[in-house]
């Protein structure tokens, strides 16, 4: 990313005072010990894995897992990874889920809109940006006649992430009778020191009917509207395309994802739904895909999903191929991955050449050296912004969602990823990959020692709030 864009983003110093005053404020948390994450279970014992109406016998168990083994040989993501997180997240794997993969925001898009106008009961969305363009006001229109239609219409955003959408934009929606919920509203002359400003909720998360759901790192905002087909001009993150990734899900994994909604909503509007007819319908299997929803708040003692990420990535054996909008990983997870290079991995990494915010991306740039030289292969994808979120391995494992690789998502905002077991789909996130590489640029250890200085200074600075990036 050239140098300028320091100043083509001056409002990140404000991003800056912010973080330091929560810092001051509400000191930090940290990371848990990595052997509290890779402590795993009995090896006779294995996954938990919930069918559409009932758990899994202990054999039944067994025999799905070794059917896996079969298809994608030797690794241990199969054995202990999946039983570390067994203990960790509580949340079992859950059986007949149909999953499909959805590349870039015009096709993410119109997939959520069908959803939506087939809706019969209700709608529930849960959003970091929501803004009032061209893709924010025809999904606004389209809730609006869905709640008109008898359809109710539940509305979850971001407080901050929403900042620059006017307020009439949303009272609009409240008087043609959807229900809203402003997500720690932003406040930056609070003196009582209860706002956190750096608590956020970055969920993309649509639920319909209770029986169609869509996460990712896809937000309703005019960057997404732009065909991967149409030719970009310039080097700004608001005239290149936004590369990113979607799934939808169909069948009983749905159901976790509608309990992530109404909990968030009990905790803000104080108004129990969890019990309101059709919320919970019965989910029968839709397909063979076993899902796994991986949640994480400020709350947890060990982060879900740093733990998913750092426990997957140390039980890889053959490949892990990792897109990501802001990668800043701590020491565990740098050592994680030199590790697995060590042991024959294949380690790949596209990572952002540009993106909406500069500092992240070159705290990033800080650990390239270190990654380049343990053997990581790294790829800079150009002419695009890089916002997708996803991770794929051993051709078995996948995890799409809308958390970043980064301190911030893992410690301190409120996030929702699924974890994919699945050959099949594997086998398309693979092919996204290939493709995405074939859009980027690798980076090498030499070219990368023979950088500007300028970049060597924007790191060591950026470097120092990558805790808070």
């Amino acid at each position: 990313m050239p140098a300028k864009k320091f100043m083509r983003h001056c409002h990140a110093k404000f991003f800056f005072i912010v973080c330091a005053f929560a810092f001051a404020i509400h000191g930090c948390a940290g990371f848990p010990e990595k052997t509290k994450i890779t402590a795993v279970a009995p090896a006779e014992e294995p996954p938990f894995i919930m069918g559409a109406q009932k758990p899994f016998s202990k054999e039944k168990s067994r025999a799905v897992t070794d059917c896996f083994q079969q298809q994608v040989g030797p690794t241990d993501i199969l054995s202990h990874h999946i039983r570390s997180m067994d203990k960790i997240s509580k949340s079992p794997f859950i059986y007949g889920n149909t999953v499909t993969l959805l590349r870039d925001g015009p096709a993410t898009l119109a997939s959520m809109k069908e959803a939506i106008r087939n809706a019969r009961d209700h709608i529930h969305l849960e959003i970091f940006i929501f803004r009032d363009d061209e893709v924010g006001r025809p999904l606004a229109d389209l809730l609006i006649e869905k709640q008109a239609q008898g359809v109710q219409v539940r509305l979850i955003y971001d407080g901050f992430g929403s900042r620059k959408t006017p307020k009439q934009f949303f009272e609009r929606m409240r008087t043609a009778g959807i229900a809203l919920y402003e997500f720690n509203p932003f406040c930056l002359l609070d003196v009582t020191g209860k706002w956190k400003p750096h608590n956020r909720d970055h969920r993309k998360i649509i639920v319909v009917d209770g029986k169609t759901a869509f996460t990712g790192g896809i937000n309703f905002y005019h960057v997404y509207a732009k065909s991967p087909d149409a030719a970009s001009s310039g080097d700004d993150e608001e005239t290149l395309f936004w590369r990113d990734t979607q799934i939808k899900i169909q069948g009983p994994a749905v159901a976790e994802f509608q309990k992530l909604f109404v909990e968030t909503w009990i905790q803000g509007k104080k108004e129990n739904i969890m019990l309101q007819p059709n919320l919970f319908p019965r989910l029968d299997e839709k397909g063979n895909t076993l899902i796994r929803i991986i949640s994480s708040s400020p709350e947890q003692r060990i982060p879900h999903i740093y733990a998913a990420y750092l426990s997957a990535i140390l039980h890889a054996r053959k490949s892990i191929y990792i897109s990501q909008a802001y990668f800043i990983p701590n020491t565990d997870l740098l050592d994680a991955l030199s590790h697995a290079v060590q042991k024959g991995v294949d380690v790949q990494i596209i990572v952002p050449g540009e993106s909406d915010f500069w500092m992240p991306v070159y705290a990033g740039q800080a650990y390239y050296s270190r990654l380049l030289k343990s053997g990581v292969r790294l790829h800079e994808m150009k002419s695009a912004v890089l916002h997708s979120k996803t991770i794929v391995i051993d051709g078995v494992w996948s995890m799409v969602g809308s958390s970043n690789m980064d301190p911030l998502s893992f410690l301190h905002i409120t996030e929702a990823n699924a974890v994919i077991l699945s050959t099949a789909f594997a086998k398309k996130m693979e092919d996204m990959f290939k493709e995405d590489l074939s859009k980027s640029k690798e980076i090498f250890l030499k070219q990368w020692q023979q950088r500007p200085w300028k970049n060597r200074f924007l790191e060591k600075i950026a470097r120092i709030f990558d805790y808070w990036l």
